[in-house]
C-alpha cells in the first residue's frame, strides 16, 4: 500500500470516530448512536469511503469523460440482500445515488413488498457511470468496473444477490440462456446464492404484460423463502 493510500484510510477512520462520536450513523440503521463501533466496523467502513472514493474519481475507462457524476451505490454494508443492475441511467447519473429513476421507483416498491425497506439492502450496478443515450455497456468497460463490484461483494457479503438484467446475469452466471431462461433459478457465486430476474426497466416497457410481473414476483418470494421473509 503506497504512502498516500495508508494517509487516506488513517484520514477516513478519524473522520468516522469523530462521526461515531457525535451520534452520527449514515452508514449503517444497525449502529446505535450511543455506542462506539467495534474497531472491526470502523476498519470496513474505513475500507468501504475509501472504495467509494476511488470509485467517484475513477477515469479507467472513457465512461468518466460524459459522466456527471459516477455512481458508486448505497445500502447498508451488514446488507443480506444485494441488487446489481447493469448501469446508471440519465436520472442517476444526475443524482449519483443509483435507482432513482422510474426504474428504481418500481425497484423500491418490490424491496417493500419483499418486506424490507430499501435501507435494509444494498443497491449498485455492474458499470458505475452511465453509458452515453443508455446503451448496454461495452465488455471494456465492464471489465474495467469489475474489481470495484467484486470489492462491494466480498465487503458486504450478501445472502442473496438479486441480478438485474441480462448484463448483470451475465456477470454472475456463465451462459447464454436468455433472461427468460435463467430467471426463477439461484445460481452460485462465490458462494452466495444469485437470483437473475428482470431488470425493472423491462417491465416498464412490459407495463401491460402481467405475465412478465408475475415471473418477476415468484423470483422475489424464492429469495424471500430463503431469507425467512415469508
Amino acid at each position: 500500500m503506497g504512502e498516500k493510500a495508508e494517509k487516506l484510510i488513517i484520514n477516513l477512520e478519524e473522520r468516522l470516530n469523530f462521526f461515531s462520536e457525535l451520534g452520527v450513523n449514515f452508514l449503517s440503521s444497525s449502529v446505535s448512536p450511543s455506542s462506539t463501533p467495534p474497531s472491526s466496523s470502523v476498519s470496513k467502513s474505513s475500507s468501504y469511503l475509501s472504495l467509494r472514493e476511488r470509485i467517484l474519481h475513477c477515469q479507467k475507462c472513457l465512461l468518466s469523460q460524459e459522466r456527471k457524476n459516477a455512481v458508486p451505490g448505497e445500502g447498508i454494508l451488514e446488507a443480506e440482500l444485494m441488487f446489481v443492475g447493469e448501469a446508471p441511467g440519465h436520472d442517476e447519473d444526475i443524482k449519483g445515488c443509483p435507482f432513482v429513476g422510474k426504474a428504481g421507483q418500481l425497484l423500491t416498491k418490490i424491496i417493500n413488498a419483499m418486506h424490507f425497506q430499501r435501507q435494509d439492502v444494498y443497491i449498485t450496478n455492474v458499470v458505475k457511470c452511465r453509458p452515453p443515450q443508455n446503451r448496454t455497456p461495452y465488455r471494456k468497460e465492464i471489465d474495467q468496473c469489475k474489481p470495484y463490484l467484486l470489492e462491494q461483494i466480498e465487503m458486504i457479503e450478501p445472502r442473496v444477490i438479486v441480478a438485474l438484467g441480462k448484463v448483470a446475469a451475465d456477470f454472475f452466471i456463465a451462459s447464454d440462456l436468455s433472461m427468460s431462461l435463467l430467471r426463477g433459478n439461484f445460481y452460485e457465486f462465490n458462494k452466495i446464492r444469485v437470483m437473475p430476474t428482470f431488470h425493472p426497466s423491462f417491465l416498464i416497457r412490459n407495463e401491460g404484460n402481467r405475465k412478465i410481473k408475475k415471473m418477476v414476483w415468484e423470483d422475489m418470494k424464492k429469495v424471500m423463502a430463503f431469507l425467512g421473509k415469508e
